[in-house]
This record gives C-alpha cells, structure tokens and sequence, in this order.
C-alpha cells in the first residue's frame, strides 16, 4: 500500500483563504502541499502555519505548471493518490472522501467533481461563460468519446498509473490542466467518471481571468484540440494483478 491520498493546492495570491483550506484538509487527517505559485503576497507562510507541505516557485507557471510541480513530489514520497483543491475555498475538503470512494468504487483513475451532473447543487453561470463550458465539453466529446458535462472543473481525485503520466506531462496552458488532461488521459486509455457536488463561492478575491478573456482563451483551446485529435497518445502502463504501480 502507497501513503494516504494527498490534497494538492496550487495557489496564487491566496493569503486570505489558503490557511483555511489547509486547515480543514489537516483536521480530517490529510497530508496537504500547497504549491505557491510565485505568489507576491504571504501565501506560503499562511500555508505553513496550517500545516501544509509548501513548495515554493520563484515565477508564476500557472495552475499546470504548479500541478505538474505538485504531481512530481507526491510521487517522489509514496503517494498513489492526489486530490486537486483550489486555493481559494471553493472546493470543500470534507467532499474529498466522496471522490476517494468513487475512485475506489468505480475503478476509476480520475474523478472529477461536476457541478453540472444530476445530484449537484445549484450552480448558475449564465451567458458566454455557460456557451464557452458546453463548447468545451462538446470538444472532449467529439475528439476523445469521453461525455463529462463539467470538463473545466478543477476538483478532482486522480491516482496511479495516470498520476505517473501526468507528473511526467502535463499541459500548462490556461484550461490545459482541465480541459487538455482530460482528453490525454482519455487517448490514453484512462477510465474518468464524474461525481455530483455543489460549488462553494470564493471566499476572498475573484478568478484569475475575466469573463471576455475566458472566452478568448476557451477559443484558443479549442482550436489547439482540432490540430492536435490525431497526434498519437502512448497507452497507460497497468501492474500486473497483485502488483504496485
């Protein structure tokens, strides 16, 4: 058996909410790295004084970047699995052993916690933002045969083998870590199952993008799926019954 799952919290300039969700990860008994992402304000020390691993990086790579950092230093100190948290106390620690269940229940390798599956809490978003969400997921669909309904969410429970994949590649670009892992782990073989939940608002401070530039940038993600469906993805490497990772 591989050490507990481990909560993963990439976190930029997140010194009001960051401490909390380390402290409520600690309090049911996980281990916790927060990776600062080149943050300007005192997100590591509020990270460190809950009682979170902390990696600090000298820039800022963004959400993949730091995740991929994070990936590597799990795997590196025994961890089979990781759960992805945001920073910025939208994703409750409490739900992270439904997705640890699902995982397990399911036979899944990554499960994605959906605010838009049957059985999730209200989630309203409205406009181009809920166009810019159903155009990706129809995009995951038509070039990985893989339905999920909230292929932009960041809440996710993901273990070994395709934790080993993602440590060793993973897309930085802004909706890569969501939007792109998704389709590679699902060329890869990888089996992805979602679970309802309900979204908690931010705590403090607002999201990294504006509405205009999240449609830019949704644009630019799908047009970089279209020239890339057909690149060639390297199958997931299984143990052998009975066998670790």
């Amino acid at each position: 058996m591989g050490a507990p799952a481990l909560l993963i919290v990439p976190a930029f300039n997140e010194e009001r909410s960051v401490g909390g969700v380390v402290s409520a990860g600690r309090r049911l008994s996980y281990d916790v790295c927060v990776i600062d992402d080149g943050s300007g304000d005192s997100t590591a020390a509020e990270a460190a004084k809950a009682g979170a691993f902390v990696l600090r990086l000298p820039v800022n790579l963004g959400v993949g970047g730091a995740l991929r950092c994070g990936f590597r230093w799990a795997l590196e100190r025994g961890y089979d699995t990781v759960v992805q948290v945001d920073g910025d106390g939208q994703h409750d620690p409490a739900l992270v052993a439904e997705l640890l269940a699902a995982l397990r229940d399911t036979g899944a390798d990554m499960v994605i916690c959906s605010r838009l599956a049957d059985g999730a809490g209200p989630y309203r978003v409205r406009g181009a933002r809920r166009l810019a969400m159903r155009a990706l997921s129809a995009r995951v669909r038509r070039v990985a045969g893989l339905r999920v309904l909230d292929s932009s969410s960041g809440f996710r429970a993901i273990r070994r083998p395709l934790l080993d994949r993602f440590a060793a590649e993973y897309p930085v670009e802004y909706l890569g870590d969501t939007v792109e892992a998704l389709i590679e782990a699902s060329r890869a073989g990888a089996k992805i199952v979602e679970h309802p939940i309900a979204m908690t608002p931010r705590a403090h401070g607002s999201g990294t993008a504006s509405s205009l530039a999240s449609v830019w940038y949704v644009l630019r993600v799908i047009v970089a799926i279209e020239l890339q469906h057909k690149r060639r993805t390297v199958p997931l490497l299984r143990p052998e019954r009975g066998q670790r990772p």
